[in-house]
């Protein structure tokens, strides 16, 4: 005789699972349909990007001044080069000096393309509506 059973196995995803799954799902919702929920990192998303890709102009900027600067000095203690040693360290410190302005120059650049939607969406969460 045949054995004609139906057997289904369920399971519920651990709590970890389903963060993920909420992680993964946002990623894929489209702007219009931002809730409440949403607002919120939406606000802090766009906060983050402002401050973290001024942050990473600058650093790249001020690390390649390092390591130019640090070229010269190589010049200057391990091959005797003082003249070239000096002027490669003195064009090093150029990029280095002006890594703190270029940050503060992407910092309003950004802050000024992205302000008037961070504060749209900060009244918006605080209940504001606009009023001033």
């Amino acid at each position: 005789m045949q054995n004609n059973r139906f057997e289904y196995k369920y399971s519920v995803p651990t709590e970890r699972e389903r963060r993920e799954i909420e992680s993964i799902k946002r990623q894929y919702t489209r702007q219009d349909d931002i809730t409440e929920a949403n607002k919120l990192m939406h606000l802090r998303r766009l906060h983050n990007s402002i401050a973290n890709t001024a942050r990473l102009v600058a650093l790249i900027i001020g690390i390649a001044g390092t390591l130019i600067f640090g070229g010269g000095m190589a010049l200057v203690m391990e091959f005797s080069q003082l003249g070239l040693g000096i002027a490669v360290s003195a064009i090093g410190i150029i990029p280095m000096a002006l890594a703190y302005p270029v940050y503060k120059l992407v910092f309003n650049l950004k802050k000024k393309k992205h302000g008037d939607e961070i504060l749209r969406l900060s009244d918006e969460l605080l209940g504001n509506d606009g009023e001033a």
